[in-house]
């Protein structure tokens, strides 16, 4: 067949090229602020809410500890039930153009933007992060991903070296961690869906809200059902996933500890995995550095997400020189800092996000005062529910104590001193992890020669937690293998 337009040869129309009547998009809600927030929640398996065999069980809101919803248990039948409807749909969706992947993954970024006072509503009231956060960086950044990945599903050929002829993977399972929910699952979702894979995907249990949410989405902007399923549950519904044979590829964010035993059972089978684990940033200021903008930096690497974050720069190694300034600086800044409601605009640190990883957080700053290092915390009044932790800030610190080499996962830093490069370079290297760090320097060369030498993914400059879809992440050591994000974030969803 030739179309008579162009010449060339053109092939018959798929069957899923048709959008539906809404596409590109149409909102479904007459008030997008509104998170109005079902009493349960089903499976998402083979484009259907399916009620789960083995009950449902409650997600809290951190900041008051009260139910927000129940949520489905999955069970082994249930994961199975969705790895065969992935498994089913992946033919049709593997084959369709890119071009048609591309408009449908572009309608789900849109929609995501006509929602996005929706999304971070249910973002901040699931997870307890501020609702600044979640407004102005996790749905935006959730955005931008699929609409970046939109852009390269016509173009997977150029992606890969000398044109070679791209495929999917398969079918995808994909693990996601509860401390950016609807980012990481767009982090997944949009190069899977580019490459025209079929998914799994697991939320973590403690905040599935967005994921479910996230489907509603995935339904208007026109992907057919079975290309993502959604089952929840604790970490033994994604030990199930990861058991099951007819995976073709894994992605997993989370701790190191789940990763190693992820990588373990997966040793001799035949699927593709890619791991984002654990951090210990390092946080290099030196002496020649804008101090007040490099306090800002120091707050935004550690404080952002209550610190909540894999690449949190949570050791702060600050030339000699300047340490006794930069404590005092910092100590005046984070008093200004506002701990309350998550979902007041003007909040800068809201809830932990839950009980057992406050116990945690609360752990660690006993071992640090029991190790010799001296605590501070930042003035502020604790809510009488939920779950909370002042900004807090650990010196007199050596490289040896716990709270100097394991992944807090809190608002908490650690302060070290450094008198040259050389030794700073040392000390930041010195640690199980490789994901993140920043340095904070008016010489460029400097920078340049710490970034050479840091084993981190991830190094800013002058900056400290920026993203950008176009940029990979990932991690050395123990903080994992694989990029997620910009060209390299393609090549693990690809087969040649």
């Amino acid at each position: 067949m030739t179309d008579s337009k162009t010449g060339y040869a053109s092939r018959p129309p798929h069957p899923l090229a048709e959008p539906p009547e809404s596409f590109p998009y149409a909102p479904s809600r007459e008030d997008p602020t509104l998170a109005a927030i079902a009493k349960t929640h089903d499976l998402w398996i083979d484009g259907e809410w399916r009620k789960p065999r083995r009950g449902r069980f409650p997600t809290l809101n951190p900041a008051t500890g009260e139910e927000l919803s129940r949520i489905a248990l999955a069970g082994p039948a249930d994961v199975d039930r969705a790895v065969r409807a992935a498994r089913r749909a992946l033919p049709a969706w593997a084959d369709l153009p890119g071009v048609e992947r591309a408009r449908r993954l572009f309608a789900v970024a849109r929609i995501l933007q006509e929602r996005s006072r929706e999304f971070a509503v249910l973002e901040t009231l699931d997870n307890g992060k501020p609702i600044r956060e979640s407004r102005d960086v996790d749905v935006p950044l959730a955005a931008a991903h699929f609409f970046y990945y939109a852009g390269w599903a016509d173009k997977l050929e150029y992606a890969l070296p000398g044109g070679r002829k791209p495929e999917p993977r398969g079918v995808c399972g994909q693990i996601i961690p509860w401390n950016f929910p609807l980012l990481m699952a767009a982090w997944k979702l949009a190069p899977a869906l580019a490459c025209g894979n079929t998914v799994v995907l697991k939320p973590a249990e403690t905040s599935s809200l967005s994921a479910l949410r996230l489907v509603e989405v995935l339904e208007q902007a026109g992907i057919p059902k079975g290309v993502v399923n959604v089952v929840t549950g604790p970490g033994e519904v994604g030990a199930a996933l990861v058991r099951h044979e007819g995976l073709d590829k894994l992605a997993f964010t989370g701790s190191t500890e789940v990763g190693k035993t992820i990588q373990a059972a997966l040793a001799g089978r035949p699927v593709s995995l890619t791991l984002e684990l654990g951090g210990k940033g390092a946080h290099i200021i030196f002496e020649d550095a804008p101090l007040s903008q490099a306090v800002e930096g120091i707050v935004q690497g550690i404080f952002f997400n209550q610190g909540q974050v894999c690449c949190a720069g949570s050791r702060l190694f600050v030339q000699e020189g300047i340490l006794d300034e930069v404590m005092d600086r910092l100590r005046s800044r984070l008093a200004t800092l506002r701990l309350g409601d998550p979902l007041d605009k003007n909040t800068d640190l809201g809830a932990i996000h839950s009980l057992p990883q406050w116990e945690k957080i609360r752990s660690y700053l006993e071992i640090g005062k029991e190790e010799g290092a001296e605590l501070w915390q930042a003035p502020a009044e604790i809510p009488s529910r939920g779950w909370w932790c002042p900004p807090s800030l650990f010196s007199n610190v050596t490289p040896s104590m716990r709270i100097a080499r394991e992944e807090i996962f809190g608002p908490v830093l650690a302060i070290l001193g450094f008198r040259t490069p050389e030794e700073a370079l040392a000390k930041a290297n010195d640690s199980l992890y490789g994901l993140s760090a920043g340095i904070w320097t008016d010489k460029g060369s400097k920078i340049f020669e710490m970034a050479r030498g840091l084993r981190a993914g991830v190094v800013w400059a002058n900056c400290y937690n920026r993203f950008d879809p176009a940029s990979p992440f990932g991690g050395y050591k123990e903080s994992g293998f694989g990029r997620e994000g910009g060209l390299h974030g393609l090549l693990p969803y690809l087969r040649t």
